[in-house]
C-alpha cells in the first residue's frame, strides 16, 4: 500500500511531516480523486498519526466515504484554508522540523503560506523522486483500470473513422468522438484530444482547427480516455482515400516498423535508451532520423505524461510492471507526418499493450466515409 510506503520512507529518514499537495499523488496514497481548481487539497502524513485529508467543504462527505485511513477535515471559502490547515496539524504535533514535499508540484506561494505558520520546520527533503519510484510499477489493479481506458481509446479511433468524409473539420472529428464517448459513460478525456489531416499531422503537438479533409490524405489520432483515475493514450495515421502514393506509403511502412520492432524488443531489464535505439535506428537508417524529433516514448499511470521517459541517455532498466507508451514518428514540415503510438507494459514475456487498434495502413478502410 503507497500509504504503508512513504511512513516506512519517513521512519527511515527521519521526517516528521509529509506534505502532498498534487491532486494525483493525494489520490495515490488516499483513494480520493479531486478537481480542487484554485482551491486547498493535501495529504499530510505523520510518522506514527493517523494521516489527514484537508479538502474544500463542498467534498468533505465524498471525501469521508473514499478516504477511510485519513482523518477528513475542510474548510468554508470564507476561511483562509492555511490558518485552518495549521492549525489541525499543530493539535497533532507542536513540533515539526523536518518535512517533505512535493518540489516538483508546490508553488512558490503555497511553500510560503506554509513557512509562515511553520517558522521553524525546514523544507528540504523531496518526496517527488520517491513517488515517482513508488508509482513506476503498477499492481494488479493498476492494470486492470488502465486496459479499460485502452479499451475505450480503440473505441474513440473507430468512432473517429466512421466520421471521416470529405469536406469535414478536424474539430467536428474531434467534436463527435468525445459526443459519443460521454453517450457510452466516458466522462474524461486523459489530454485533449488531437485530429490532425494531411500536413498538419507533421506537426507533434498540432492543434485541431477547421481544415477540411480532402481525399487521399494522411488522419492523425492523437488522444486517450482516464478510467478510475488512469490514463490511456493512443495514435493512429490512418489513410483517407483510394491509394497512398508511394512517398506516403513508405513514410508509413517505416513508422510501423519502428513501432513493431521496438514493442517486439522489450523485455524485463532492457534499458529505455536501448528500446528508443531499436525505433531510432530504423528511421535513421533510411534518411529520416532528423524527422523522428522526440522520444519513443513516457510513462504512464494517473497522469498520461509520468516517468519514465523512454528516450536516448536514460538507462534504467524497464522492469515488469512499468507503463509507457511506444510512439515513433516521421514529421515532414509541409508535406507529411506519420505517428503509431500503443500503451502498455513489460510482463514477463515483453510488452502487453493496452490498446489494439490495428496498424496497417487500410485499418478501418471498411468504416471510412
Amino acid at each position: 500500500m503507497a500509504l504503508n510506503k512513504i511512513i516506512n520512507l519517513m521512519k527511515e529518514q527521519d521526517i516528521d511531516i509529509v506534505f502532498l499537495n498534487d491532486p494525483k499523488n493525494v489520490f495515490y496514497v488516499s483513494s480520493y480523486m479531486s478537481d480542487p481548481h484554485e482551491r486547498i487539497l493535501a495529504a499530510v502524513l505523520f510518522r506514527d498519526e493517523k494521516p489527514l485529508l484537508f479538502v474544500p467543504a463542498l467534498e468533505e462527505g465524498d471525501a469521508r466515504k473514499t478516504a477511510k485511513e485519513f482523518d477528513v477535515f475542510s474548510y468554508m471559502d470564507t476561511q483562509n484554508p492555511w490558518d485552518v490547515l495549521a492549525a489541525k496539524i499543530k493539535e497533532r504535533k507542536t513540533a515539526l522540523s523536518d518535512w517533505s514535499i512535493e518540489k516538483d508540484f508546490l508553488t512558490v506561494e503555497r511553500m510560503e503560506a506554509l513557512r509562515v505558520r511553520f517558522p521553524a520546520a525546514t523544507f528540504q527533503h523531496n518526496i517527488s523522486a520517491a513517488l515517482q519510484e513508488m508509482r513506476l510499477i503498477k499492481d494488479e489493479q493498476e492494470l486492470a483500470f488502465m486496459k479499460q481506458a485502452g479499451f475505450w481509446a480503440d473505441e474513440a479511433i473507430k468512432i473517429g473513422a466512421k466520421t471521416l468524409k470529405e469536406g469535414i473539420t478536424e474539430m467536428e472529428v474531434v467534436a463527435e468522438i468525445e459526443y459519443q464517448l460521454k453517450k457510452r459513460g466516458v466522462s474524461e478525456m486523459s489530454f485533449a484530444t488531437m485530429v490532425l489531416f494531411g500536413e498538419n499531422a507533421a506537426s507533434p503537438h498540432g492543434i485541431p482547427g477547421d481544415t477540411k479533409l480532402k481525399k487521399n490524405q494522411f488522419v492523425l489520432f492523437d488522444l486517450g480516455t482516464m478510467h478510475a483515475g488512469y490514463a490511456s493514450d493512443v495514435t493512429r495515421t490512418l489513410f483517407f482515400g483510394d491509394k497512398p502514393s508511394a512517398h506516403q506509403k513508405q513514410i508509413y511502412d517505416l513508422v510501423l516498423a519502428a513501432h513493431d520492432q521496438a514493442m517486439a524488443a522489450v523485455q524485463p531489464g532492457i534499458k529505455a535508451s536501448e528500446l528508443d535505439a531499436v525505433a531510432r535506428t530504423i528511421i535513421a537508417d533510411a534518411g529520416y532520423g532528423s524527422y523522428f524529433n522526440h522520444r519513443l516514448g513516457h510513462g504512464l499511470g494517473q497522469g498520461v505524461h509520468e516517468y519514465p521517459s523512454i528516450m536516448e541517455g536514460n538507462e534504467m532498466n524497464l522492469n515488469v510492471g512499468m507503463c509507457f507508451s511506444i510512439e515513433p514518428g516521421i514529421y515532414i514540415e509541409g508535406d507529411v507526418g506519420v505517428r503509431i503510438e500503443d500503451c502498455g507494459f513489460v510482463n514477463a514475456n515483453g510488452f502487453e499493450s493496452f490498446t489494439h487498434t490495428p496498424t496497417d495502413i487500410g485499418a478501418y478502410s471498411n468504416l471510412i466515409g
